[in-house]
């Protein structure tokens, strides 16, 4: 195999990273639709935090069926998820409606990703709208809202003012609106030589990725601030770390800083490409600490934190037997590639990166044992309402 040509390296820092960046659309094995069954099983172990967080919202009262009621789920990427969970909100506020003795409103869902999201392959997975609220409750075959996709960067304004009653938005936050410029630049000491993500990297390095992080959910908060009704809420959950250091990243520590770093090693000990190629490629992603996002939502001032935790989410591998070896590397190449393999395939190309998640895969199989045991995620769990 030829060496990738120099210069491969600038195509993502061209182009806007929001214009690039999409979890692995379709349903093929790397697919994320066939690589989130992990995120599921997190999301409904906490849905009780969620319904928590439901029961803050204050319901219209009448005439409240002539304005529907609207909720947002931010970073829904493209598989049954965000479904799933769009019918647990709006079967739960139909509830609080009715044990209230009022008549539930409309419902309004909003699905929102960056522009390179697959919303074809989500859109697909829509159940026709029914006829009735009673149909839909009775069924699960139809759906009780009208529905709409909303393509844009959640870092900036995405809807008019006072116009959403529920935010929702989970696994998604640690996502950086872009890798730190710092990071990137030879002549900064942030400059993250010799590695693809922030796990292990030096402290201005480490600093560098955590303003970046604070900027970015300063810039959401403010946003959903001037979106949400008076008397919504919002409940967010993203990748969390229980380690005070930030280069001590945790499960996505181990899922990027390990294998998937040294199978970009091997690229480059091979004269596949050059580390120039690899020095330039950093996963945008920032497990933050507890206190670091309340330092946060503290500073923006316009929330009150009803519950602020850190939750144990689990492995994120699809396994079904962590006895078999080639099928645990086989998870983990799947699970990167998932998440970070377009823009893999940007950086290198779709051939280059190939190569580089077949030597995951193997490195991956080596190390089975250890994978099984210690890749675990913590998530940060926030609901939160308007002050």
């Amino acid at each position: 195999m030829k060496m990738a040509p120099e210069g491969n390296d600038v195509i993502v820092s061209d182009r806007k990273l929001e214009m690039i960046l999409s979890m692995k659309g379709g349903n093929g094995e790397a697919s994320y639709a066939n690589n989130s069954q992990a995120q599921a099983i997190h999301a409904q172990s906490m849905l009780h935090l969620l319904r928590e967080t439901l029961d803050n919202i204050q319901l219209m009262e009448p005439p409240s069926e002539t304005i529907p009621f609207a909720l947002a789920d931010l970073g829904c990427s493209c598989g049954n998820n965000t479904l799933y969970i769009v019918d647990v909100i709006i079967k739960h506020i139909t509830k609080r409606y009715e044990a209230s003795g009022y008549e539930p409103p409309e419902f309004s869902a909003f699905f929102s990703d960056l522009p390179s999201n697959d919303f074809n392959t989500l859109f697909q997975l829509l159940p026709p709208i029914g006829s009735s609220m009673e149909e839909c409750l009775a069924s699960d075959t139809h759906r009780s809202y009208f529905a709409a996709g909303v393509p844009g960067s959640f870092y900036r304004r995405l809807f008019p003012t006072r116009s959403i009653d529920f935010f929702h938005s989970a696994f998604s936050l640690h996502w950086l609106s872009q890798v730190p410029e710092s990071a990137l630049d030879k002549r900064s000491m942030a400059y993250n030589k010799g590695k693809v993500y922030i796990h292990g990297a030096n402290e201005h390095t480490a600093n560098a990725y955590k303003k970046q992080f604070q900027t970015d959910l300063a810039a959401f908060l403010g946003a959903r601030s001037k979106e949400m009704k008076r008397g919504g809420s919002m409940f967010l959950v993203c990748l969390g770390r229980t380690s005070a250091d930030p280069t001590d990243q945790g499960g996505p520590g181990i899922l990027f800083g390990t294998h998937f770093q040294d199978a970009w090693n091997d690229l480059v000990q091979e004269g596949l490409i050059t580390s120039e190629n690899r020095d330039s490629f950093n996963i945008p992603v920032y497990a933050s600490s507890l206190q670091e996002f309340k330092e946060v939502v503290e500073a923006n001032g316009s929330f009150v934190i009803n519950k602020l935790e850190v939750f144990k989410g689990g492995s994120p591998l699809v396994v079904k037997q962590p006895d078999d070896a080639a099928e645990v590397g086989q998870a983990l190449a799947n699970s990167c590639r998932s998440v970070a393999g377009v823009l893999v395939d940007a950086h290198i190309g779709d051939q280059l990166s190939e190569e580089l998640f077949k030597r995951v895969e193997r490195r991956g199989s080596c190390y089975a044992k250890e994978l099984i045991e210690q890749l675990q995620f913590f998530h940060i769990v926030a609901s939160l309402s308007f002050a």
